[in-house]
């Protein structure tokens, strides 16, 4: 049986979806369906025979520290040159530095094939596109001129250094100094936790972003300036900055989770002073929508695996994919997975719209969705692996399945770039809040006027009035809710998306129809908790 592929669906997506080219063509440049599908198609062409065939063998080898080197799978050292080879780094890049200057869509639908094929590796050039992005927005003319044309090419990797061991969520707790020099340069002292990719061998460089106080900076997150360090100076030293060590994880063995020390590292000031965290957040969201873009792209791989297995696992006389209950399982699979991928898109259409066609209410929709993919694709690309495992039965066990490598790798997609504990109350008190819930109110406008979906827009309606009304008496008791919210809103916007899709393609009818029926119902137990929790009246019918 022939079934669409990941690409396959991320083109609908694109194309009949979010309508990726008539945006592109109201804002002048146009990028046909059939220049969308070749991009896709190379890049699918490319994660598959370059990054997808070692991504087992790169998890058993792993990333290691001796003697102060860090080494990662030997395999990386040609993944890192055909990547940089291949240009996608820079697909969304500025052209005047050397990138394409395609929407972000596009770099988004990557970011999934690519995750899928190869987590550990892509982790890297992730936070690569959101130094680019941070760059673009708050660097000066002359940093953007030295920095920008490397990074773009990937031949130098960005990092974002902001977790020390006191601060972790609170990074107002950061106690990482910045020295002026007396020259326009500052010398960095202290320690950051858990910098992914923070030291390697695969390029000759990397450009650090630091988060660190001045000395006359007062306490708390208004105190807290942005730094760049290279790792290597322009006269060919190496700066005062050294990995400490590596973390041993559950997952994404291959990548290395670094304890950096600073100790004087020679860096410069980006944006203004006491704005740092405004410049990091902005790289930050570019990071969340990649990290739900992750979750899709692991319950991708999952499905992947699971249903090569179930098509080839025979009992009772016929292969297990038929069996009912193994069907309904693949089945979730499919649809939860294709539901986070086009709500993943419809994030980055958001993103696009507001940059290509300087479009507010896009950015207001864009804030708002954020959240919701981080937190909701990435907490179903750990089910989606979990159910792969299951598919497999005791093979998925086993470690050479891959299916326990999905899960390992998946779980930490729910923890970094921001918890989704903290994405629910981000949603709740930054987003509903804000506004009193008019932008959820627009949102909920449109899943309602979706046939079959009123009902569940309804419900959602009913609990973000019961939500706002505990937010306002009882901040703690509405946060202790946030991610049940959360949950309703991801569940009930899967189903919005599973039903434009069907509308587009008509194949995708039975999936459609599978949510709505066997997994929408999960956003309305979540309306429940929200209405027995806060005293509200009745969930709407």
């Amino acid at each position: 049986m022939t079934r669409p592929t990941a690409a396959d669906d991320l083109i609908l997506g694109l194309t009949k979806v979010v309508d990726l080219p008539g945006l592109t063509t109201a804002a002048g440049a146009p990028l046909g369906a059939e220049d969308i599908a070749a991009l896709i198609g190379e890049a699918d062409r490319f994660c598959t025979e370059v990054l997808a065939p070692g991504w087992q063998s790169a998890d058993r080898e792993g990333a290691h520290y001796a003697n102060g080197k860090v080494t990662v799978p030997a395999q990386y050292h040609a993944t890192m040159k055909a990547w940089i080879e291949s240009g996608w780094q820079g697909v969304a890049a500025p052209e005047a530095q050397g990138g394409q200057g395609l929407p972000h869509s596009i770099w988004t639908a990557v970011t999934e094939l690519a995750s899928a094929a190869d987590m550990a590796f892509f982790l890297g050039p992730i936070l690569t596109a959101g130094a680019i992005d941070l760059l673009q927005l708050f660097g000066t003319e002359d940093q953007q001129a030295r920095w920008l044309p490397k990074l773009i090419t990937g031949e130098w990797p960005g990092t974002m250094n902001l977790t020390e061991p006191q601060a972790g969520s609170d990074l107002g707790a950061i106690r990482t100094r910045a020295e002026p020099l007396g020259n326009g340069r500052y010398a960095i002292h202290g320690q950051k936790i858990y910098i992914t990719w923070g030291e390697h061998e695969t390029t000759d460089n990397i450009l650090h972003l630091i988060l660190a106080r001045l000395p006359d900076a007062p306490a708390g997150s208004r105190g807290i300036s942005l730094f760049a360090a290279q790792r290597v100076l322009e006269d060919g030293t190496r700066n005062a900055l050294r990995c400490g060590g590596i973390e041993k994880k559950m997952g994404i063995h291959a990548s290395p989770t670094c304890v950096m020390l600073f100790e004087g590292a020679e860096a410069e000031m980006i944006g203004e002073p006491g704005r740092g965290l405004n410049a990091m957040f902005a790289m930050m969201n570019a990071a969340r929508l990649a990290v739900g873009v992750q979750g899709v792209g692991q319950g991708a791989r999952a499905l992947q695996l699971a249903e090569s297995y179930a098509d080839q696992r025979v009992q009772g006389g016929r292969a297990i994919a038929e069996h009912p209950d193994v069907a309904r399982m693949l089945t979730e699979m499919r649809a939860i997975t294709l539901a986070g991928r086009l709500l993943a898109l419809e994030a980055a259409a958001a993103l696009d719209r507001h940059h290509l066609l300087q479009d507010e209410a896009a950015a207001t929709r864009l804030a708002l969705l954020i959240p919701i993919v981080k937190a909701w694709c990435s907490d179903r690309g750990v089910d989606v692996a979990s159910l792969g495992i299951q598919v497999h039965g005791g093979m998925g066990f086993v470690e050479d399945t891959g299916a326990a490598q999905v899960l390992r790798d998946a779980r930490i997609a729910p923890i970094y770039e921001g918890t989704n504990g903290i994405q629910a109350i981000d949603l709740l008190v930054r987003k509903l809040g804000k506004d009193q819930g008019a932008a959820m109110r627009a949102l909920l406008a449109e899943v309602a006027a979706t046939p079959g979906l009123a009902e569940a827009a309804a419900q959602l309606g009913t609990a973000t009035e019961a939500m706002l009304a505990v937010l306002a008496r009882d901040p703690d008791a509405a946060q202790s809710l946030a991610v049940a919210y959360l949950e309703a809103c991801g569940w009930t916007l899967g189903g919005w998306m599973l039903a434009r899709a069907a509308a587009a393609s008509p194949a995708h009818q039975h999936l459609a129809t599978f949510y709505r029926v066997r997994l929408l119902p999960r956003a309305a137990a979540r309306c429940l908790e929200i209405a027995a929790a806060t005293g509200a009246s009745a969930i709407a019918a």
